[in-house]
């Protein structure tokens, strides 16, 4: 019985055992679980991190990419380019402008009218009908011109019974002296005048059937008023004249003296001056276009050129004037050199220090450090002194030393001076400085 309850206290052991490595082993579970969603979650959060990093690096430098023609638009370089544009494309059209202006007067002045038209008003009384007509400044010289006489006659029976008539033309000079009525003379008219022309003129012959036939047929257009029994007469008086240069030989006006037997009628008489263009005019005048374009690209080249000369100028001239002139500075003091090796060495200062040298290495590739011992620093010394005293007697050109000094200095007594093994080479360097200082004080002009 003991045996039986003692196996049932064992299995119920065993089972406890068991459900306890079962919940470990689940505890340990769960959290091998929870660490490794841990670590999920934070491999996770780091990811993401990276990628937003990422995305931030790569967005960033799109915008940089992005900004760097408005940064290269926005330097200074830039915005010098800029103001120079603006400055060469405004004067360049300000210029343009003028030029435009400067070819506008130049073509006003130099092509003429080419066509003056004036109306005569004829004066009837006793004797021929005659007319004055002013022409103003219209007419320029050194032009050939072509004058005509337009002539509107009614067909009147004593304008077709008159025939042949004469029409005489005179071209008349400025005067300021002959008042209006005195012109009509025909001795001033004689003594003004610059060009005369005498033409003959007649109204166009029509037989008496034709004429009867004519009206009939336009009979409902003279109804209407749409035609009249009218005819215009035009006749050429001058062919090509000229006038020589000067303003007393262009004419202002124009004189006209209708001669015939019978009494005729006038609608209205006017004449025509058309101008025959040549050379510069005629291409100016006939390609209007083309002249504009070459004089004007020449008036702005001209002018860009000038503008372009006084800039320079200006530029030259307000560089010197801003340059500041240097004022001579008066001599500095010369620089007392430093003392050389020999005068800032003391032996005091060597005392408590070791008479051995030393070289104590260094971390890294540093230069190593380097002591000098007072037996080093006293040779140095010595040696430096004695150096500047032999370049001080060169100097001077001091000769030899005499036998007697050699002989004195031989005669220097050194039995004092014994090696202890310890500065040796301070006790020789005391004998040689006391040598050298009995040297100089036997030599006149020798700094002691």
């Amino acid at each position: 019985m003991s045996r039986k309850v003692y196996l049932e206290e064992m299995e119920k052991e065993a089972r406890r055992r068991a459900r306890q490595a079962r919940s470990a082993f689940g505890t340990a579970a769960a959290t091998n679980q929870a660490n490794d969603d841990s670590d999920n979650e934070h491999q996770s959060q780091n990811d993401l991190m990276e990628i937003i990093e990422q995305g931030k690096a790569a967005i960033g430098k799109i915008w940089d990419t992005a900004l760097v023609p408005f940064h290269a638009a926005v330097s200074k370089p830039a915005q010098k380019a800029y103001l120079g544009t603006f400055l060469f494309a405004s004067t360049s059209l300000f210029l343009l402008g003028l030029s435009t202006v400067a070819y506008a007067l130049f073509y006003y002045n130099f092509v003429p009218q080419v066509s003056v038209e004036r109306t005569i008003h004829l004066q009837f009384g006793d004797g021929h009908p005659y007319g004055i007509a002013n022409l103003d400044s219209s007419l320029t010289s050194l032009q050939a011109y072509d004058v005509s006489l337009l002539l509107h006659l009614p067909r009147t029976p004593n304008n077709q019974a008159a025939g042949n008539f004469m029409l005489d033309l005179s071209l008349l000079a400025p005067s300021k002296v002959l008042s209006s009525t005195e012109k009509l003379l025909p001795e001033a008219a004689l003594k003004q005048r610059l060009a005369h022309s005498r033409r003959p003129a007649i109204l166009t012959y029509a037989s008496p059937i034709i004429d009867t036939a004519s009206t009939l047929t336009g009979l409902p257009f003279y109804v209407l008023g749409w035609k009249t029994e009218s005819e215009v007469v035009e006749v050429s008086m001058f062919e090509g004249v000229e006038f020589p240069k000067g303003w007393r030989n262009v004419p202002q006006e124009v004189r006209l003296i209708v001669e015939a037997d019978e009494k005729m009628q006038f609608y209205e008489v006017g004449v025509r001056i058309f101008a025959k263009f040549g050379g510069l005019r005629w291409i100016m005048y006939h390609h209007r276009i083309l002249s504009y374009v070459l004089f004007t690209s020449m008036f702005w080249s001209s002018s860009m050129i000038s503008a372009l000369i006084a800039w320079l100028v200006l530029s030259s001239y307000l560089s010197s004037g801003s340059t500041p002139v240097k004022k001579q500075e008066p001599a500095s003091p010369s620089i007392k050199a430093e003392p050389s090796e020999s005068e800032r060495y003391e032996p005091s200062l060597t005392e408590g220090l070791s008479d051995a040298s030393r070289t104590f290495p260094t971390l890294g590739r540093h230069i190593p450090l380097h002591f000098t011992g007072r037996d080093e620093g006293l040779r140095r010394g010595n040696d430096a002194r004695m150096k500047h005293e032999d370049e001080v007697i060169q100097s001077n050109d001091i000769q030899p030393l005499l036998a007697e000094a050699d002989d004195e200095d031989e005669g220097i007594e050194t039995s004092g001076f014994k090696d202890s093994g310890i500065g040796t080479s301070l006790d020789e360097a005391q004998k040689a400085r006391v040598q050298r200082r009995k040297r100089g004080s036997q030599l006149p002009g020798l700094p002691e």
